[in-house]
């Protein structure tokens, strides 16, 4: 079984795509007729905002799944509708997986010793019910914060290693107070160049045959400039690029953080995609037909920078 590392990029390539569609279900911009139809059935409760949300990132899947690689669920915008909010985090992740998807758990996890694993386990491998090693979530990646240090990325690295699966540690990300820890200096480095030396040391026993490891970093695109920096001090780090789009990201602004031949990021839009309707103009019922007009869009802007 291929590294995760490899399978993204196959992927990638296969789709000659470097996208990834984050699926953020803000509940008030969920079509009106896909959340009444919820509500028929549960009354205004936490059920029913759970049932909107699986059926609207079902057809945004659905409209998708054959020109986009991956998808991003941001666990947050579940995690607020309890656990029926999780409930709809799980069922996203198997329908997309169903439809030949990879899927970024966007979940920031972290700590040490055996809550690391935990979360390791939960996340990307298997927990032990009643003695039987059993998936939880099942994502394919998880987002995974460096600041515990070693101990806390190693559980992480472990199940990456046996189950085949991989991480995006947080490095450099896309928000504008991002600076006030990793822009700071260290040494005669910043503080996100320090984290890159780190996470490329715990990626290297886990490289493909595609020259990237299943362990990958967080870049944004609003800070293009230290992209370039970060790409030579990570070669063969896979790139989860955040920013893009609604944040203000453009082609332009994510493009160093690929090699020069195209590969080794995957960037991500989220409200930019799947409620594209909305800026388009469209009824709601055509949401997820003006998400893949979004979608391939991206694609094709992306598709430019290296023409």
């Amino acid at each position: 079984m291929l590294h995760f590392g490899d399978l993204l990029t196959e992927k990638i390539e296969k789709m000659n795509n470097p996208t990834v569609v984050g699926l953020d279900p803000r509940l008030a911009q969920i079509p009106v007729f896909i959340k009444n139809k919820a509500i028929k059935k549960y009354g205004e409760s936490f059920e029913a905002a759970a049932e909107a949300i699986i059926e609207f990132n079902k057809g945004i899947i659905d409209a998708v799944a054959d020109i986009v690689p991956a998808t991003k669920p941001q666990i947050a915008f579940y995690e607020c509708f309890g656990h029926a909010g999780i409930r709809a985090y799980e069922e996203t992740i198997t329908y997309a997986q169903k439809k030949e998807m990879l899927v970024i758990g966007d979940a920031k996890r972290n700590d040490i010793g055996s809550t690391a694993a935990a979360y390791a386990e939960a996340h990307l491998g298997m927990t032990d019910l009643f003695g039987k090693p059993t998936p939880v979530f099942n994502a394919d990646a998880v987002t995974v914060t460096p600041y515990l240090g070693t101990d806390g990325i190693v559980p992480f690295t472990k199940v990456c290693g046996e189950q085949h699966k991989g991480i995006f540690i947080l490095v450099r990300t896309s928000n504008p107070s991002s600076d006030e820890i990793q822009g700071q200096p260290v040494g005669d480095q910043l503080m996100d160049e320090y984290i890159a030396t780190l996470v490329e040391g715990w990626g290297r026993d886990l490289i493909g045959k595609s020259g990237f490891s299943s362990v990958g970093a967080v870049v944004g695109a609003t800070y293009p400039e230290e992209a370039k920096l970060l790409r030579n001090l990570m070669p063969n780090q896979i790139f989860l690029v955040p920013g893009f789009g609604a944040q203000g990201g453009t082609a332009e602004d994510v493009k160093p953080c690929f090699h020069k031949n195209g590969s080794g990021s995957i960037v991500n839009s989220s409200r930019g995609i799947i409620f594209a309707y909305q800026k388009a103009g469209k009824p709601e019922e055509a949401y997820a037909e003006a998400a893949r007009e979004a979608a391939m869009k991206m694609k094709e802007e992306l598709g430019k920078m290296f023409k």
